[in-house]
Parts: C-alpha cells; structure tokens; sequence
C-alpha cells in the first residue's frame, strides 16, 4: 500500500465532507486562482516555505556527511523525514477518506518548529525558555505557521492589534488542527499534567482557541491522528535503514538474548508504557524476524541495498494497512467506503503493530543514539545552545537575522524578548547554530554536529 509496488485496497468516494469552518483561514484572504482547494494551497504554502527548506540543515539521526563503515549513507534530514512522512500520510490517509493534500499539508508542516541538533537541542532550548514559558518542538511549528514564516500580513486591527500583523502561512483551520499532536498548553496534558509535550505557547492562545473552537478539549483529530502514526511509521523504518546503511547495527545481533534484552530496555518506558511485558516486544520482534523480507545481514552491496529498500517498503505497508484495516473494522464495518474525516472516527492502531513500531524505534536508539561518543556530542551540544542565547541576550538585537531584530526592539516586555531569542535559536540549521556561536563568543570551531 504505502511502499514501492503496492496498492490501497479501499477506494474513497469522490465527496469531500469538509466545510467552510475547515477551510477557513485565520486572516480572510481571497483566491489567487479559480480552481484550486484550499488545501492545496495550504500544501503549496509549506513546500514553498522557507522553514521547510531549513529541514535540510537538521539532524535526523545519523549525521548528514558522514561515512560509515559499510556505505557511504546519504543519511535523511528532517527535511527527507519530512518528505517520507508525507508520502505515507497521503496515502494512508487517502485510503481512509481524507482530503490527501491536508494530510500531506500536516505531515510537511509536523517538523517545522525543530531545532538544531535534535530532541536534546530541544531540551537546552526547554531550559533557556524556562523564565519564558518553556519551549517544545510542536508548540513551535504552531507558532512558525501561524507568526513567524513570512507569507502573510493581516491588516490593522486583526486580533485586537493596530498594526499590520504577520498571520504566517495563514493555513486553514484544518490544516492547523491537523497538524497539532497535542493540542493542549503547558501543564495540560488530558490525563498527565505533568507530561512535558504541548502544542500551544501562551502568547499564540488566540489563534489556538480559534483554531479549536467547537472541537472536544484535548483530543486530536482524526487527520492529525494519521499523521502521527505516518510519522512512528516513516522515522521508525528510516531509522533502522540508516542505521544499518552506516554500519552502526549488525542485524545478526537481533537474535542474540542479552542485545535483545537491551533493546527492550529501551523501548519500555520510552516507546511503550512502562507496564509492557518485555514478552510482548520479544513476540513483535520475533514476528518481524520472522518475514522472509527482513535483512538479516548487510554488506552494503547492491543486492543488499535493494533488499533493505524491500524491507522498508514491506514495513511501511505492514503498519500502514494494519491501522487502515483496523480503523474500517470499527468504524466502516460494512466497508463502504465512508470517509472518515475531521471528529468523526479515531484511527485504530493494532497493538501488535504499536509494539513493532516500538521495537525498531528502541534498534536505532539503542545502536545509533546511545553511541558511547553521542554522549560528548549531545553534551557540546547543549553548551553551544545555552551560550549562544546568553550571548544573544547580552548583544541582542545584534546577532539577530533581520526579522528577529525587529521584533525584538518592538518586543512590549523582557519575556517577549526572551521569546524571540528563542525563536531565533530555534530557526537556526545545526551549522548555522554553531557558526553563529562560534562568531559571537570568539570560539572558532565550537560547532559540534552528531546525533
């Protein structure tokens, strides 16, 4: 279905049951050109953005330039992450009913907000915001889609302003809520208030609550859902296929007792709840090294490098149709071909698919991103986020992109300014990051790149 040579087994109809409070933008604008949807302009407004392209300088897992043992890898960015994900999504959310080119819109869009260097750049920038209302990756794809990404300006007024306000990409309302994995603030996770993820800071709330307006608090819909499990699906398969492009696992080692054991180390607690029985994952990963199609040794040979594209392409499909099948067993039974779109249904993950995802998200973690000399790096890393903003709060608005600076000056207090030294940081590639560090604390070569 969702790889190379395969098909959709369920047909959607040729009706779009979305309405006009779906393809509403926050700023009213007009048409360009008769004839096109208004998602498909929401898709065109994220491929031709600037925050996308900047996906191409952003560490995936195995860093971008390097050569393994086995093969040079051509490692993914978050930008072909970004891409994988998208040609997932639309299809599986095609299968399912949904507008394809929303879901495709979410899936571009799902990455946006992300920092240089990765979840532990994402945690240095946490703690720099701290005195500001934290950060989190989601929370700034919101804000770069509906602030930050220079597209469209709304008139004096809007929101209560008496200026001209930037609105972003101005997407739709959909393609917004569609692109929210958690679409709730700091401090309200529906049942763990204490979970650090979040989709909204508290200066973007407007948008937010309009974005929101009239759907349940807390749950995600259901083209949102799709895209997350398109991206457990692409960033879980890609993982283990750079990984083993790069020489960093031996797949032989998947069937040797104490690695085993350490992979569901990692899984549990981290990829699934911390109550799985460690027999469960032994079952999942025993399923998949049970498929005629897995790889259970890599040379980095042409025939070996078209059999792992097989395997990735088997997966894919594997997770994919099992979420199709499950969700038109609850909620199509009679397999009509019912869209099932916006709150009207929930996907349906099978557990056993959950807990293979799981499985192959804790092979690349265990071999790739706990890499003894990934310690260093993260910790560098860190240093180079936290002194690059103090750096920046002592020159600032010097050492701001232009669209910053101005921001800055016209910032209304110290947490605003605070903000905007964040959203800087957070727009930076993982080069850029280190060379403007290296340019504003006299330290040539601090750059440290990796995991």
């Amino acid at each position: 279905m969702h790889g190379e040579g395969t098909t959709t087994s369920t047909p959607a109809p040729a009706t779009v049951p979305y309405d006009s409070a779906d393809e509403a933008r926050w700023a009213g604008e007009a048409d360009k050109r008769p004839g096109r949807t208004a998602f498909q302009r929401d898709r065109a407004r994220v491929l031709h953005s600037a925050a996308l392209r900047r996906l191409a300088g952003k560490t995936q897992v195995v860093t971008p330039g390097t050569r393994g043992p086995a093969w040079d890898p051509s490692p993914r960015t978050r930008l072909t992450h970004s891409l994988e994900c998208a040609q997932v999504g639309r299809e599986l959310g095609a299968a399912l009913g949904c507008d394809p080119d929303l879901v495709e819109t979410a899936c571009l869009s799902h990455d946006l907000g992300h920092p240089p260097f990765g979840h532990n750049g994402e945690q240095a920038l946490n703690e720099v915001a701290a005195d500001c209302g934290g950060f989190e990756g989601n929370a700034q794809s919101l804000r770069l889609l509906t602030r930050i990404e220079p597209k469209r300006f709304a008139p004096a007024g809007h929101g209560g302003g008496t200026a001209p306000v930037s609105v972003g990409l101005n997407l739709t309302r959909a393609a917004l809520d569609a692109a929210t994995k958690y679409p709730w603030p700091l401090g309200g996770h529906p049942t763990d208030p204490a979970s650090p993820k979040f989709g909204v800071y508290e200066d973007d709330r407007p948008v937010f609550d309009w974005v929101r307006e009239g759907v349940p608090a807390g749950r995600t819909c259901f083209e949102a859902q799709v895209m997350d499990w398109s991206d457990d699906v692409a960033y879980s398969v890609h993982d283990l296929e750079d990984a083993l492009h790069a020489g960093h696992v031996d797949p032989r080692v998947l069937h040797a007792e104490p690695e085993r054991r350490d992979v569901y180390e990692v899984a549990i607690g981290r990829y699934v709840p911390a109550d799985t029985d460690p027999e469960e994952l032994a079952a999942a990963l025993d399923r998949l090294l049970a498929q005629e199609w897995w790889p259970h040794g890599y040379d980095g040979s042409a025939s070996s490098q078209a059999g792992l594209k097989d395997a990735t392409s088997q997966l894919i499909g594997r997770f994919c149709v099992a979420a199709e099948h499950a969700t038109r067993a609850r909620w199509d039974p009679g397999h009509t071909g019912l869209r099932l779109t916006r709150y009207a249904a929930e996907l349906v993950v099978p557990r056993e698919a959950r807990l293979e995802c799981a499985v192959l998200k804790a092979v690349a973690d265990r071999y790739v991103m706990q890499r003894a000399e990934q310690a260093l790096i993260r910790a560098e890393q860190r240093v180079v986020v936290a002194e690059l903003a103090e750096a920046l709060a002592r020159r600032a608005p010097e050492g701001l992109d232009p669209q910053f600076r101005a921001l800055f000056e016209t910032a209304p207090d110290a947490r605003s300014r605070k903000r905007v030294i964040v959203d800087q940081i957070a727009s930076l590639t993982d080069v850029s990051a280190g060379a403007l560090h290296a340019r504003l604390t006299d330290r040539p070569g601090a750059a440290p790149t990796g995991l």
